[in-house]
């Protein structure tokens, strides 16, 4: 046979294509209802998205749903389709929140300034105005596009003369038709897209520093309709502003007011040429990195932020490192295989981990009450320990102590029965005595296993509100600075900054939350280099 008459071998056969199978009609009706269930939480959260103008969010859920579209409705990119619901899950709550965090950092959004400068105008005007004799009187309603308790609102008039209904926000009042809306009893009950409150919904809106509070509808330059009751009138106010030069004037007085950067430097006021304020009322506008700077210029911030973040340090560290010390005695104890009932104290000690940790910080705040507490009557003690500064700080510790061992517990078990029976046996041939096995051989191959979960408790920790806030609230507190605790940790104190009964300032606390972020991601990072050689354990 010649070299042309022997038969072809697979090198020189043309490849062949393997055609997929066709989809079937479960699978089309699967990818088919995935679909339709994604458009459908799109469009129920469409409304009060663009209602309360979160521009953002809204694009970063259209991208998302467009990229899971064209990902899941090919047969195509299967990598992508493993991938894409955990970068999703990573964008939706851990990138989008650092930036909107760090967005709204930038702010000086707060109590006083949750109001854009349009409505703040809007507000200043209102406040100054006087009814009108003989003006229009409207029955009112109050309905929402948001929430019952956020918004945003718009009154919903009926003129008690005419009969005829309008929808007034702060900027405008537009007349409305009798298709859009449902009079009952010369009262509006329904509106096309909106949400009608009740009274009692109503008046819990209405108080002081609530949404409602100050709210006027604007009519045209120097008339608003204001809320008497629960009906609202016509005044008329002599202020008028004038948006090209952007100033507020008196047209009885003359005077002209122009916004002015108050001397904090965290807002403005509409204020004359003397330096007078027209009014308290505020907005919410952008400042720039004004909040860092204030970090880290203020003395009333810089003081106790140095000192919480010490103790900061001091709590995440104590904690991390009693707990793992704790539990490591224990595993190792409990890992002798001679011990008997060993599976009973195994379990009894995971009682405190399996108990809400909640409950068990609920509980061990009375249980270091001074007068009648437990820690006090078993050992005949009389130490006030929620009522002073280091006294609440152990005992903060020895109650986190309590509810964190029986994790390193479990870890530190799991670890000490990784690691081979072989080397200690090595070990003792060779003449190791028992603390010598474990201080050359166990320990270093366990800490390999457990450094990672070190880090992590230690971050944990780092931002552990809960052990806080519910057993001593960041107290006890001085009566030269009520706003920091002496057992605040950082988030503890960024929390009673945005959210305290003294004034929330939300954006600062974002500004105080990035800046912790930070840390936790820096100390983390130096943690993890520090645990470098342990990769030279084998």
């Amino acid at each position: 046979m010649t070299v042309t008459d022997q038969p072809p071998t697979s090198a020189d056969r043309p490849p062949v294509r393997r055609r997929r199978p066709p989809a079937t009609t479960g699978t089309l009706m699967t990818k088919g209802i995935g679909i339709v269930l994604l458009a459908s939480m799109l469009i129920a959260v469409l409304p009060s998205v663009v209602a309360t103008r979160q521009w953002g969010f809204l694009g970063v859920l259209v991208g998302l749903a467009a990229v899971v579209v064209a990902v899941y409705a090919t047969r195509r990119a299967i990598p992508a389709k493993y991938l894409l619901p955990g970068v999703a899950m990573l964008v939706l709550f851990l990138i989008y929140p650092i930036m909107l965090t760090f967005q709204l950092s930038t702010t000086n959004f707060g109590d006083g300034t949750r109001s854009d400068k349009e409505q703040a105008v809007a507000r200043i005007i209102g406040t100054s105005a006087v009814q009108v004799p003989g003006g229009a009187v409207y029955s009112l309603a109050v309905g929402t596009q948001g929430t019952v308790t956020g918004g945003p609102f718009a009154f919903f008039l009926v003129d008690t003369q005419t009969g005829e209904a309008f929808r007034g926000t702060e900027t405008e009042l537009a007349p409305l038709t009798a298709s859009e809306v449902t009079i009952t009893g010369g009262l509006i009950t329904e509106a096309s897209g909106w949400t009608m409150l009740t009274r009692q919904q109503i008046n819990a809106v209405s108080g002081s520093g609530q949404p409602l509070d100050g709210y006027t509808v604007t009519v045209s330059d120097n008339e608003v309709i204001r809320v008497q009751g629960f009906q609202a009138i016509t005044m008329h106010t002599p202020l008028v502003y004038d948006a090209a030069t952007d100033e507020i004037t008196n047209t009885d007085t003359g005077v002209v007011y122009a916004p002015q950067r108050s001397a904090s430097g965290d807002r403005s006021f509409f204020v004359d040429a003397d330096g007078n304020r027209l009014s308290n009322q505020s907005w919410g506008e952008n400042i720039g990195l004004f909040n860092y700077q204030r970090i880290f210029t203020d003395a009333r911030i810089t003081g106790p932020f140095l000192s919480i973040f010490l103790w900061t340090l001091l709590f995440a560290t104590a904690s991390v490192g009693l707990t793992f010390a704790l539990g490591l005695g224990l595993a190792v104890v409990l890992n002798d295989p001679r011990l008997r009932f060993q599976r009973f104290y195994r379990s009894a000690l995971l009682l405190p981990y399996a108990i809400p940790g909640f409950i068990s910080l609920m509980v061990w705040s009375g249980f270091w009450n001074q007068r009648f507490g437990l820690v006090n009557d078993l050992l005949g003690l009389d130490i006030n320990w929620l009522g002073q500064t280091w006294p609440a700080r152990i005992a903060v510790i020895l109650t986190n102590l309590w509810m964190g061992f029986p994790y390193m517990f479990l870890v530190c078990t799991g670890a000490l029965q990784s690691i081979p029976t072989d080397l200690k046996e090595a070990a003792a041939i060779d003449g190791a005595s028992g603390f010598t096995q474990f201080r050359k051989i166990t320990f270093p191959l366990l800490l390999v296993s457990v450094a990672p979960l070190l880090v992590a408790s230690f971050a944990f920790n780092f931002n552990n509100f809960n052990a806080i806030q519910l057993l001593t609230q960041g107290g006890p507190f001085s009566s030269d600075n009520p706003t920091a605790g002496g057992t605040d940790i950082l988030i503890s104190y960024t929390y009673r900054l945005a959210f305290g009964t003294g004034g929330q300032q939300i954006g600062f606390a974002s500004a105080i939350s990035v800046v912790l972020f930070i840390l936790t991601g820096v100390i983390a990072a130096l943690q993890f280099r520090a645990t470098r050689f342990l990769e030279d354990v084998n």
